[in-house]
């Protein structure tokens, strides 16, 4: 397993922490100036046999300058130049696993190919989502149209290359060929998917946006962005809850410092116990 930082942003630290205060918010995630925290978009590359699959894509490059100009990115890190660090190139991808299709995971999976044209940036992948959150994707509610953007997407289903993850219903987890289990979730988005890695012995949940940081574990600590806030927080009662009976390391997707986190009960609640990187395993 290998992470890959498809890039950095900022968002405003109030809508990443919905009604937490800032007094208590920014001691884990310090704003600056103008009340924005440091993101970022860290996927996630997994080596299982023959196959080579990629957990989430970044925003990618190919949006306006204004669009660029509301999420201050900074570093010098790419996605396609991350994974090559790691040994690979954008060819050898065999699956891109997409939490869900809001431009921050989706994005960096297609590229311009001409002025008005695009194409994939994995030519030889299969790309995965699931039917319910595809739908809901392609015809957006008025409050998450500006995170569905089609040429993310569409362009996926164009090529041929689009296939659907079904949700057991029976079970917590989904179980998928790619070689680990899937919680599907809703408060988020609608069937925002979080997979749940085996790697030396230890279990891994790609957190996505459900915990999108280290300082989000705490249960009221829920972005401004889920559409479904109480859902949200039920959802993650039980998944919190499910990583301390199963001893579940969290990878933090946007969080721009900490990699990996321990969690455990306190007498104040869930709480972050330790941190750590998938080096350390």
């Amino acid at each position: 397993m290998h992470p890959i930082i498809a890039g950095n942003f900022m968002l405003d630290g109030g809508a990443m922490f919905g009604v937490v205060p800032k007094s208590i918010w920014q001691k884990t995630n310090p704003a600056d100036n103008n009340n924005m925290v440091k993101i970022a978009a860290r996927c996630l590359l997994v080596e299982e046999g023959d196959r080579l699959t990629l957990i989430d894509a970044g925003m990618g490059n190919k949006q306006s300058e204004k669009f660029f100009s509301y999420y201050h990115r900074w570093g010098e890190e790419a996605l396609v130049s991350s994974i090559r660090k790691c040994g690979f190139s954008a060819d050898d991808v065999t699956d891109v696993f997409l939490t869900h299709l809001h431009f921050d995971h989706c994005g960096g999976g297609v590229v311009k190919a001409g002025e008005d044209s695009y194409k994939t940036t994995f030519k030889n992948a299969k790309y995965w989502s699931n039917k319910a959150h595809w739908e809901w994707a392609t015809s957006p509610n008025k409050r998450e149209a500006a995170s569905f953007l089609k040429e993310n997407f569409v362009p996926v289903e164009e090529s041929g290359q689009l296939n659907f993850l079904k949700k057991d219903e029976n079970n917590y987890l989904t179980h998928c060929d790619l070689g680990f289990d899937v919680l599907f979730v809703d408060g988020h988005t609608e069937k925002q998917m979080i997979p749940i890695i085996s790697f030396k012995g230890q279990k891994i949940a790609f957190a996505a946006d459900l915990i999108p940081t280290a300082g989000h574990v705490p249960l009221p600590y829920i972005p401004g962005y889920d559409i479904r806030p109480l859902t949200s927080l039920k959802e993650k009662e039980s998944f919190l809850n499910f990583c301390i009976d199963n001893s579940v390391l969290l990878f933090f997707e946007h969080d721009a410092f900490e990699e990996l986190g321990l969690i455990h009960q306190t007498e104040r609640g869930i709480r972050l116990k330790s941190t750590l990187k998938l080096l350390d395993l």
